[in-house]
């Protein structure tokens, strides 16, 4: 994927030198549900080969040179897609933030992007998953404030699977936390996860964070996560990523 030359930045050499990516990038989209309103209230972007190739092939072809330029490439090519896709809810973007030199800098292309797609800036919502190991929390800390000012929401993804605390929660606080699967799966059969999971509820409470299931399967999952008051739910139970497409989700389950 070639970044489009009207929102290429200029400014960062290593970024966006007018290189292209090397390969093309598409996305798949998987919907996020409010349960308690039975509707669709967001999806996630998850990038894709164009031929269908999953996140992990992708994840191959990057390396120290080129995770600057994919960062940028995939928040343009989430934003262009979701745009022609018709996407009015929230957008969940995934991004590096090991990748990000500048938050100020690098949030230009974003912006420019969603001016060119026609896609509403106060949708975007930006997640960084708990994966990948943060080298400077501070400066995660810069990007959340910076993505925050301009009216951004921001995430914490994974939850419960990487390098992230009650304590760090307390430090970033995210606007939305998304626990990861293995937090969720068999929460029905474990008295251990239902308590953890109490527990990171009752902090997001505190300090104004919506908790996210992600990775819902069952409906005893289901059933469980309501029971513990988790609102937003995102899973295969609901709709698996549909390629270039936007997945219908039967609500009757929750009926």
């Amino acid at each position: 994927m070639t970044i489009p030359a009207s929102i290429r930045q200029q400014t960062c050499k290593d970024c966006l030198a007018g290189k292209d990516l090397g390969f093309e990038i598409t996305m798949a989209f998987q919907p996020i549900i409010d349960c308690q309103e039975q509707r669709i209230c967001g999806y996630e972007a998850l990038v894709r080969g164009t031929e269908g190739q999953g996140a992990g092939w992708v994840f191959e072809q990057i390396n120290h040179d080129n995770r600057y330029y994919f960062d940028q490439a995939c928040r343009v090519k989430a934003i262009e897609t979701a745009a022609r896709l018709g996407i009015d809810c929230y957008l969940h973007i995934n991004f590096l933030p090991n990748a990000v030199y500048s938050p100020e800098t690098c949030i230009r292309a974003t912006i420019e992007a969603a001016d060119l797609y026609g896609f509403d800036l106060t949708k975007l919502v930006f997640e960084v998953t708990e994966g990948e190991e943060i080298v400077d929390k501070s400066h995660l800390q810069r990007i959340f404030s910076s993505y925050s000012a301009r009216g951004f929401q921001t995430a914490i993804d994974d939850y419960g699977a990487g390098y992230t605390s009650l304590s760090w929660l307390v430090e970033i606080r995210p606007h939305i936390l998304k626990l990861d699967r293995s937090l969720i799966q068999d929460i029905d059969q474990s008295p251990e996860k239902q308590k953890q999971v109490k527990e990171v509820i009752q902090q997001c409470e505190l300090q104004g964070t919506k908790v996210l299931a992600e990775g819902v399967e069952t409906e005893a999952e289901l059933n469980v996560l309501t029971k513990l008051g988790i609102r937003f739910m995102q899973g295969y139970y609901f709709a698996k990523p549909g390629f270039e497409s936007l997945p219908e989700v039967d609500f009757s389950p929750l009926c």
